[in-house]
């Protein structure tokens, strides 16, 4: 129901907004973030239930694999609303939200964000944007609209649901999941954004583990920055950063080098990665089934 406003991975995100980008992309567009503050304890309980049972209704489903609806809204209730915890001692019931790390919270949670978000997404459809989202954090891209309004328009949304706290930053470049996005003049650049709290240490090379775990390392890294480096020379900056951070992990050069340069052969590339034939090739690898 929701696989064209939902993105599961940065890549994902990325696809989607390459293919919108295509034909919408103009220089005064504005990205904006929106985070929803403490989603899954700020969902009212009975609310969240109802929201799982609309969800069942409007799929008009009877019975999932032999259990009837009725009954996993009754036990979805129950879970909610039977939520312990201990603190400094003391016994505690929770009675607001889910449990945190909960897959039933989790799935009430998106629940909950698809009937809430229907009124923005039509709105943004209806003028030309794009919004997607993951689980609590959106992604939205407007046309033809002046930041004060986009500022007005987070301020009435905010107002659908007086459980969902809103905070967004609207700006020509944006971070959403790993993926660090920029309008530049009516072109998209990407690249692969590090949180500030980031630190350079993966699986130590000298570490007992078996070698293909190792291998996996350097080979999923260097093909994340392929697929969201969209220029050479971020290309560039992003592969020698991850050398050096595999460097400080003990992995040998000519292991590191190899496995980079098994990412081209697991695609077919017989040729080094240019200046001239970056774009080209990169789309390749973003295309292919993988």
């Amino acid at each position: 129901m929701a696989i064209n406003t939902t993105v599961m991975s940065g890549f994902e995100l990325l696809k989607k907004l390459q293919q919108w980008s295509k034909v919408n992309m103009k220089q005064e567009i504005l990205l904006c973030t929106i985070d929803i503050a403490d989603l899954y304890r700020m969902i009212p309980q009975v609310e969240g239930v109802l929201a799982l049972k609309k969800m069942l209704d409007h799929l008009n489903l009877k019975q999932i694999n032999g259990l009837k609806t009725e009954v996993i809204i009754r036990l979805a209730r129950f879970v909610m609303q039977n939520n312990y915890f201990i603190y400094e001692g003391q016994y505690y019931h929770q009675i607001r939200g889910g449990a945190m790390g909960s897959r039933l919270t989790l799935t009430i949670a998106n629940c909950y964000m698809f009937f809430y978000e229907q009124n923005i997404v039509k709105q943004i459809n209806n003028s030309g944007g794009l919004y997607l989202r993951y689980i609590d954090d959106l992604f939205i891209i407007m046309i033809n609209w002046p930041i004060r309004h986009f500022i007005k328009q987070v301020d009435r949304w905010k107002k659908f649901d007086e459980n969902i706290k809103l905070s967004a930053n609207i700006s020509l470049r944006a971070d959403f999941l790993d993926l660090h996005m920029e309008n530049q003049d009516g072109q998209l650049v990407t690249t692969v954004y590090h949180k500030p709290s980031y630190e350079p240490y993966y699986l130590p090379f000298n570490s007992i583990h078996s070698i293909h775990m190792k291998k996996n390392i350097p080979f999923t890294m260097l093909l994340h920055a392929i697929r969201y480096c969209s220029t050479f020379q971020a290309y560039l900056d992003e592969r020698e950063k991850l050398r050096m951070d595999l460097l400080l992990n003990k992995y040998p050069i000519k292991f590191i080098d190899q496995q980079f340069n098994h990412v081209l052969q697991k695609f077919s590339i017989g040729q080094p990665l240019t200046r001239n034939n970056y774009n080209k090739l990169r789309q390749e690898i973003i295309n292919a089934p993988f």
